[in-house]
């Protein structure tokens, strides 16, 4: 019993008081349960799970850091492909759409040499300066690193890098957008980098890229443009002292240029050439006498000898920065990185420029004659790909204007008779046809409490005309007949279902051009017509890539839908070619443009705007002139003498002839028949004029001009062209006729009849203007004779 007290608690205490034998301090029974409870609880965690969870996520790291580290970070790698087709960029590229350059897209100062134009010691020098091992490594000199490293070490931070060549250019070419940063990653993404382009170029590759690349001071790249802005001459005669100046400069470009501190530039120069003397690259004598030459006066800043002003470059611009606004295409990548297939011919382009800035200057030379003012005559110029509304070429002022004005997309000015097109189509969705009569005679319509009398040009009015005749004439007074028929708000659906996004009024001088357009929706809208009947949407860029070849952007499929019939559009070419072969527009075909040509004149009040706006089977174009104030143009200013003139001199400079065209195909549902001018009624033996016109299924004519037979052959005061050819002419088709009629073969018969209808078109054409010559001539002399007698009686 006493035993069990002393083996309880007793002898647990007797025990935990009495020292130990080897005389150390007794521990206590908590303290003693301490490891072994901690050992319980290490032994109760889940060791297995914790490995596996550990392993696993060391495979997910080294997973990463080996994704990252072979793709680049994740950016993409090069192919070897693509890093050996790799040149350095003279400012980006603008192609046009057969892949011709047009100007770069960005002011580069940078002009590529093969490596074989940069003398030795120039190659010597920057590797000796540089990477002194270039030769030797694989793109990561492993001596610099360790030697960077100790003496970064020692200074506490970065005091002392270890690019190489190799690393210096994958850091221009891959991460110029990080080119301020210090940052581990980086450093490994330039080790990656010059790892590739070492397995992909030879060391002369890759040094004729680094001397083309390296950034040298003033805002210029590369040896050959250092030379060009610092000596005044190509980089193949630089001099031993000239190279070792150049070879200063990468180390801190704006700080060692001679052009901002010339003793700073000598001392940088005589420490490469110290350089130079230690590595062997010359004697001693050779370093001696370059220590001794003077740096010398510099020539003027240069510049690459090269176009970088365009309007087709500052409307590409503003599609490259709406793409990065909306994310298709990186922030990062500059306007120089970029290769641009655009829509553009280059022919076309320059053409366009040089027309809008002739016809410009000719506007001025003629005001000058009656104003004091200065004068300053804007244009714009705009032609699309009526199929696709492919931007062909673009011109928003009479001189490139950088980050300017482009009145080719934003002046919105009065097309005056230009709109009137969109008025017509909208009569012949009417019933109306070109042979339908109408009254030219001066007219008064109401508009509001205020009465509005529009003007024919001139006060010329013709009296009773086709509308065929009326659209040719441009005449005002009987277009605003058609449209008050038409009504004012059908003509506006119509324009804007065809292209015009501005808005309009709707007033009836609407008719006559009264509502503002820019010349882009105007040239867009005229599209219709001359393709089918198709809205098309007008755009200048095919495709973007970056310096590597990789597609960052591609325009979608030209998306167009129909807006028009296509009998309809049919017949608004043929009364349009109808302009420019008798009518408003004929200077076109007095410049010497032939074959299929359609289009319309528009002149505003007081001549303020003047314009043309033609089309071919291949090309819809408009031209616009005024000022910015705006300001009349002058007393005779009209589309037909100022803009037309200028559209075909830029058809025939920059793009091929209509000849090679085929022209407009009549579309199922159009019959043609031969109309009485002077009645719009079908043509017969006994009537006046008449010529051949188009009609769609059901809107011919069904009487005959006989029926009005003193109508059309005896009229009081008939229009030029309404007057009957001489009767040797009629002889002749009499006699032409019986020819025919002998002729037993059907298809000879007909082929016949075809060249005798043309034979007549040109007689009519050359009769007509003979007339109207004569009639002109007839004028003047009563002008004239009214003015001796307001003189006479002056003097009275």
């Amino acid at each position: 019993m006493d035993v069990k007290a002393n083996d309880g608690t007793r002898g647990t205490q007797s025990t935990s008081d009495a020292p130990s034998h080897d005389g150390a301090t007794p521990v206590s029974s908590a303290s003693a349960r301490q490891p072994s409870a901690m050992r319980a609880r290490l032994r109760g965690l889940p060791w297995r799970r914790i490995v596996s969870y550990s392993a696993v996520l060391a495979m997910f790291g080294a997973a990463f850091s080996a994704s990252w580290w072979f793709s680049c970070g994740f950016r993409g790698c090069p192919t070897v492909a693509q890093l050996q087709a790799w040149r350095p960029t003279e400012g980006g590229a603008l192609l046009d759409s057969k892949g011709a350059l047009i100007a770069p897209l960005a002011p580069v100062k940078r002009v590529n040499v093969p490596l074989t134009r940069v003398p030795r010691h120039v190659q010597a020098a920057f590797i000796a300066v540089e990477d002194r091992r270039f030769y030797t490594h694989h793109g990561i000199d492993w001596h610099g690193v360790a030697r960077a490293f100790v003496e970064n070490v020692k200074a506490g931070g970065v005091r002392e890098g270890a690019s190489t060549i190799t690393m210096q250019l994958a850091r221009n070419v891959f991460l110029s957008h990080r080119a301020s940063e210090r940052s581990v990653t980086r450093k490994l993404l330039e080790w990656r980098y010059a790892r590739l382009i070492e397995s992909a170029l030879s060391k002369p590759d890759i040094l004729e890229r680094y001397l083309n690349v390296v950034y040298l001071g003033n805002g210029v790249y590369g040896v050959e443009g250092a030379s060009q802005d610092l000596f005044g001459k190509s980089v193949r005669n630089v001099t031993l002292a000239e190279a070792a100046l150049l070879a200063g400069l990468p180390k801190a470009p704006s700080a060692y240029t001679p052009r901002r501190d010339p003793s700073r530039a000598r001392e940088r120069r005589s420490v490469v050439l110290t350089v130079l003397e230690r590595e062997r690259v010359a004697t001693r004598t050779a370093i001696a006498a370059a220590r001794a030459t003077s740096i010398g006066s510099l020539p003027a800043e240069w510049q690459p000898p090269r176009r970088t002003d365009s309007w087709a470059v500052e409307t590409v611009r503003a599609t490259l920065d709406s793409l990065r606004r909306v994310g298709a295409i990186p922030s990062t990548v500059s306007d120089a990185q970029l290769r641009v297939r655009a829509t553009f011919d280059r022919r076309a382009q320059f053409a366009a420029e040089r027309a809008i800035a002739g016809g410009a200057a000719q506007i001025d030379n003629e005001r000058s004659w009656w104003t004091d003012r200065p004068l300053r005559t804007q244009g714009a110029l705009v032609a699309i790909d009526p199929m696709t509304g492919a931007i062909r070429a673009l011109v928003g002022g009479r001189r490139i204007e950088r980050k300017g004005f482009n009145r080719a997309l934003r002046a919105h000015r009065q097309p005056g008779s230009a709109f009137k097109p969109f008025v017509y189509v909208a009569a012949l969705q009417q019933g109306f046809t070109a042979a339908t009569m109408v009254d030219d005679e001066p007219v008064t319509v109401g508009e509001g409490r205020a009465e509005w009398t529009p003007a024919n040009f001139n006060d010329d009015y013709a009296g009773r005309v086709t509308v065929r005749d009326a659209l040719a004439r441009s005449a005002n007074a009987a277009t605003v007949r058609i449209s008050r028929d038409v009504g004012i708000p059908r003509i506006i659906a119509q324009a804007q279902a065809m292209g015009i996004e501005s808005a309009l009024p709707a007033v009836p001088a609407l008719a006559l051009g009264a509502g503002a357009v820019t010349p882009l929706e105007l040239t867009v809208a005229y599209a219709p017509f001359g393709n089918g009947g198709m809205r098309v949407q007008p755009y200048a860029v095919e495709q973007i890539e970056d310096i590597f070849g990789n597609v960052l952007w591609r325009h979608p499929p030209a998306a167009v839908r129909n807006v028009l019939d296509a009998r309809e559009a049919f017949l608004v070419t043929s009364l349009l070619r109808g302009v420019v072969d008798e009518g408003t527009g004929r200077a076109v075909r007095s410049a010497g443009i032939r074959g299929p040509v359609a289009g319309k004149t528009g002149t505003t009040n007081d001549g303020t705007d003047v314009w043309f706006v033609g089309y071919t089977p291949t090309l819809v174009a408009s031209v616009w002139f005024g000022s910015d104030d705006p300001t009349p143009l002058g007393d005779n200013a009209s589309g037909g003498r100022l803009a037309a003139p200028v559209w075909a001199r830029f058809l025939r400079d920059g793009w091929h002839s209509p000849e090679k065209d085929a022209a407009w195909r009549v579309p199922a549902g159009i019959v043609s028949r031969q109309i009485d001018i002077g009645t719009g009624k079908l043509a017969m033996d006994w009537c006046g004029p008449s010529r051949r016109e188009y009609f769609r299924d059901g809107t011919v004519p069904t009487e005959s001009c006989e029926h009005d037979a003193r109508i059309a052959m005896v009229d009081a005061e008939p229009p030029d062209w309404h007057e009957p050819p001489s009767l040797e002419d009629l002889d002749l088709s009499a006699a032409v006729d019986a020819a025919i009629g002998a002729i037993t073969d059907k298809r000879g018969r007909a082929a016949a009849r075809q060249v005798l209808d043309e034979l007549r078109r040109i007689a009519e054409q050359q009769d007509r203007r003979r007339r109207n010559n004569d009639r002109n001539n007839e004028r003047n002399n009563h002008r004239n004779n009214d003015r001796n007698n307001d003189r006479n009686n002056d003097r009275r």
